[in-house]
């Protein structure tokens, strides 16, 4: 059995492992050509996704205190301090809202989930600097397709996922897997990466472990993770002579103070 690699579209010609996911057996396949780890058409989404977060999901709230600072960081080196920014597949919108609460002009987009935090600051089309899709591409079906629906929004992606090691981990040795979710159907590698990244003229630098940014000039790699390290250990470093949009959102939204 042959079947399309669902980022270069090359043949993968042999199955990685089988295992179960969601109480079915699943194949999972790993493209030669680009690195791209996949599994067989998820015929199970539907059931995955009853919930567009999945309950397991315990790092909400510390992953998205490190995603302000990746993303502060890197409009520092963007040299996009003031520029709009789009967080796609951005769930209940707690990163919109930090993120304004810190300065940065953020909207929210997400067809699958209900904004929850983010209400009023949705995304309506106009065309931004940055966009961001932080444990996203895991999730995509055609992860090609989706870059270029993002590079339509902006000429710069910062994204997250975690990469996939070479040789791909058994079953049971890597927990990124999510068998027990069943929402990832796909893993990266750093030259899965960069096919996408030649695919859209675009570079790529990368942490080599979770985040990786697509941007339309270069940026400097070394001094990049070096500020992607410090954002992590002081949280609020990059956010220092930005102006919080707290109270501008309060009377954008419609807020007013008592008289009584």
């Amino acid at each position: 059995m042959t079947l399309p690699c669902r980022v270069c579209l090359g043949e993968i010609k042999s199955e990685l492992f089988s295992t179960i996911v969601l109480n079915r057996p699943v194949k999972f396949y790993d493209c030669t050509h680009c690195g791209y780890v996949q599994t067989e058409n998820p015929t199970w989404l539907e059931e995955a996704y009853e919930s567009a977060i999945n309950d397991c999901d315990t790092g909400i709230m510390i992953r998205n205190q490190m995603n302000v600072g990746a993303v502060l960081a890197t409009l520092l080196f963007l040299k996009k301090n003031n520029e709009k920014v789009v967080d796609c597949a951005a769930g209940y919108g707690i990163l919109v809202r930090m993120l304004r609460d810190r300065g940065v002009d953020a909207w929210w987009s997400d067809p699958y989930c209900k904004n929850l935090l983010a209400s009023g600051f949705e995304y309506k089309g106009e065309k931004g600097q940055l966009v961001t899709a932080f444990e996203a591409y895991e999730h995509f079906m055609f992860p090609v397709k989706e870059t270029e629906n993002f590079f339509g929004i902006a000429p710069n992606i910062l994204l997250s996922t975690e990469l996939i090691s070479e040789p791909a981990p058994e079953p049971g040795k890597w927990w990124y897997y999510g068998f027990n979710h069943g929402q990832h159907i796909g893993f990266y590698r750093l030259k899965t990466l960069n096919y996408i990244a030649k695919k859209h003229n675009k570079f790529l630098i990368s942490d080599g472990r979770r985040y990786h940014l697509f941007s339309d000039q270069p940026v400097n790699s070394f001094f990049w993770r070096t500020a992607l390290k410090i954002s992590f250990l002081v949280p609020n470093l990059f956010a220092v002579g930005r102006k919080s949009k707290v109270w501008e959102d309060f009377k954008y939204l419609g807020g007013t103070i008592s008289s009584s």
